[in-house]
């Protein structure tokens, strides 16, 4: 039987989300692409575990995480029947819809008869009554934003959810979500962007300026630009990597000189700072305190930890951002 640490709060920074009384660790768990059935469950509970003893107390998923779809939502409804079951109450877990789950007309995108189908499967498959936060996974440019918003303020109406939030939305958009959101009465509480140091959308889009304005929460995902930024491609492309693979996500023509030349420059400044270049990256994102959270995923429990210790170091003077400027929009 599986007891939570006792010091598990001691060391992890939370960060208020927005202008909300909701807390999350500085960073939290993608369950995006190991909690699939080609992954050994006795690593992945061992991971959930790890996460909660070092303060990570928040799980993201979505209702396409896997793979195949839905066996992250699965693997984690086991795993909180089997370990999590006192502690559902120290847990902030989320999940989105968006992406395709089912075939036919109403298997995808943001109608309301997908987005609350979707959540009260995701219900079923982890074993809940309520997630935490409930996200439109993306924008869908043919069904009226009002109807998108209305089902997400109809989960927290019936209890499935507590909070909303949005993921791949523009400036625009996200301004226009939190509009209607709040004429309905329920407030969007955080965003999810792509964002790295070599992915600055949010800053030149202006999705980070809305959400102060707004002062609505953020939560970065892949903050290691899909494993990039990690020590993985100093030297080239490792064959057992995601980019030597038929991954949709990352292939080898990314893997040019040019950014494996960056990749080293970063890896100097990381190595000056005491840390690995994935701590770096991710302290880089959680810098000066406009991203409310970074989004890890882990294949084990020791790359977790990796990641964690990256809180030991969260700032950076001012030379130090110019050269990670220069170097990485170089």
């Amino acid at each position: 039987m599986y007891t939570a640490h006792p010091d598990r709060y001691a060391e992890m920074p939370y960060r208020r989300t927005g202008r909300s009384g909701l807390k999350l660790p500085a960073l939290s768990l993608g369950l995006w692409h190991n909690f699939g059935p080609d992954r050994p469950v006795e690593t992945q509970r061992a991971i959930l575990r790890r996460a909660f003893d070092l303060g990570v107390t928040h799980f993201d998923l979505a209702n396409n995480y896997g793979p195949p779809p839905g066996s992250a939502e699965s693997a984690l409804g086991e795993a909180l029947k089997a370990d999590f079951a006192p502690y559902r109450d120290e847990l902030v877990i989320s999940t989105k819809a968006g992406y395709l789950m089912w075939p036919g007309p109403y298997g995808e995108w943001g109608s309301r008869k997908y987005l609350l189908s979707s959540l009260d499967q995701s219900l079923s498959r982890m074993g809940l009554e309520y997630v935490d936060i409930f996200y439109s996974h993306r924008p869908d440019p043919k069904t009226p934003l009002e109807e998108t918003m209305g089902a997400l303020h109809t989960a927290v109406q019936q209890g499935k959810a507590l909070y909303v939030g949005v993921s791949n939305y523009s400036a625009e958009q996200t301004r226009e979500a939190a509009r209607i959101l709040a004429e309905l009465g329920t407030p969007l509480l955080i965003h999810q962007p792509r964002y790295s140091m070599l992915d600055r959308r949010p800053e030149t889009g202006g999705v980070l300026d809305a959400l102060d304005e707004l002062q609505v929460g953020s939560i970065a995902y892949s903050p290691l630009e899909q494993g990039l930024l990690t020590d993985r491609y100093l030297n080239g492309i490792p064959e057992d990597s995601r980019a030597a693979s038929d991954s949709p996500f990352l292939n080898s023509d990314a893997v040019t000189e040019e950014l494996v030349g960056k990749l080293r420059a970063l890896n100097e400044i990381a190595g000056s700072r005491g840390q690995s270049l994935a701590q770096l990256a991710l302290a880089w994102v959680l810098r000066q305190g406009r991203v409310t959270s970074a989004l890890v995923g882990a294949s084990s429990p020791r790359q977790l930890e990796d990641s964690v210790a990256a809180i030991g170091n969260l700032d950076f003077g001012a030379d130090e951002l110019a050269r990670i400027d220069k170097i990485a929009q170089g």
